[in-house]
């Protein structure tokens, strides 16, 4: 899929979300909203969501950035699936299995990215293109009848917008909600960005724990009192829709007043834009650099989370390595690994011991109810 044109201007759904945070306009509920514990805690209903959320929706696999260049390829194993993620020659993505069509050995296991302009299976050597058809294989008088069309490596349903790279079980899957978060990404330039570092952090906790945290600000000033706390007002968040993903915005109220809000640098500065991207991912974006956090789940109590964050370009000196350590270990180490993700894995402690029967959501949290009703009626 062609990207769209990346603009350096917000979009007007992020003009409005800003307009509202500057009025004082707060994302609330207007009531207490219960959840059932065994939201959390229910092998059943891991399983359901395995089947109709994982299985059919598409997937966030992570960035362009993964792959900056043609005739590249890495592999992803986080969903249970082994995937290769390539980009052809042509610069187009493609999601293919993992597996050799020959005997089904794995292809590929180099952590990061490599070369594809053949990928070869270190067992019996059948090549295959960056786009998964099968190029060679020695001793071909050994397969007489072989249609080497018809022996390309599986693959996936996929798209790339926005600077995000997605894929689907599903062949069906419908991939427009997934696009139509490209004008957003594309004002952040998300697609022409560095990425400066990754990281996988093994969560025990549900996934829906880990993403709950990203849909509401109110514990913000509790949770991240050592941390990121000083830089946001309490409670005053603004949210909206597109398509079935979410998106918010938190900041400080007077400064928004007080700028010009085409001014889109200022405007970052102001304002934290966080999207939920559905089912399982958070784009947090931050006035110089944007986090991407990744929820596999792996069983109904862990769950694999990957951190990449995006810069704009590679760092150059040591004075700008210093400026990008120390905001990857604010947020990686003690925002996201130690406060956020530590909660999530306190909180399925505490649900798994079936003492409540369920959990209580006030009006700062209504992200989160939002959430839970769109997994409802997605399952």
């Amino acid at each position: 899929m062609d990207a769209l044109p990346r603009s350096s201007r917000p979009s007007p759904g992020q003009l409005a979300l800003a307009d509202a945070l500057a009025r004082g306009e707060a994302a609330m509920g207007t009531q207490i909203v219960r959840l059932p514990a065994a939201t959390y805690t229910d092998p059943a209903q891991y399983d359901r969501e395995q089947e109709r959320l994982f299985g059919r929706f598409p997937l966030l696999l992570g960035p362009s950035a993964l792959l900056p260049h043609s005739n590249q390829a890495v592999i992803h194993d986080g969903y249970g699936v082994p995937l290769i993620i390539s980009r052809d020659g042509d610069g187009h993505v493609h999601v293919l299995a993992n597996v050799c069509r020959h005997r089904g050995t794995r292809l590929l296991d180099a952590p990061g990215p490599v070369p594809a302009t053949r990928i070869v299976c270190p067992y019996h050597a059948w090549a295959y293109r960056a786009d998964g058809r099968l190029a060679s294989l020695p001793r071909t008088e050994c397969f007489p009848g072989l249609d080497n069309d018809d022996n390309g490596l599986l693959e996936f349903a996929a798209a790339e917008a926005g600077g995000l790279i997605w894929f689907a079980r599903d062949p069906a899957a419908d991939f427009r909600d997934a696009q139509a978060l490209a004008p957003d990404l594309d004002a952040f330039g998300l697609a022409d960005l560095h990425l400066y570092r990754r990281k996988t952090h093994e969560v025990a906790a549900n996934w829906k724990l880990v993403i709950d945290a990203f849909l509401e600000s109110y514990h913000v000033q509790r949770l991240h009192a050592a941390t990121i706390a000083p830089f946001f007002a309490d409670g005053i968040t603004v949210a909206d829709e597109i398509g079935i993903h979410q998106r918010a915005a938190v900041g400080r109220a007077d400064y928004l007043s007080e700028i010009d809000r085409d001014d889109w640098p200022a405007l970052r500065r102001a304002v934290t834009y966080t999207y939920q991207l559905f089912p399982n991912s958070v784009v947090i974006v931050s006035p110089d650099y944007i986090n991407l956090l990744v929820a596999m789940p792996q069983a109904v109590g862990r769950t694999l989370v990957e951190d990449l964050m995006l810069i704009p370009e590679e760092p150059q000196t040591n004075e700008a390595e210093a400026h990008w350590a120390k905001s990857w270990d604010l947020l990686d180490g003690g925002t996201f690994g130690a406060e956020d993700f530590g909660a999530a894995a306190l909180g399925q402690r505490g649900l798994g011991s079936g003492l409540i029967e369920e959990v209580v959501l006030g009006t700062l949290e209504e992200g989160v109810a939002r959430f839970h009703r769109k997994i409802e009626a997605a399952i």
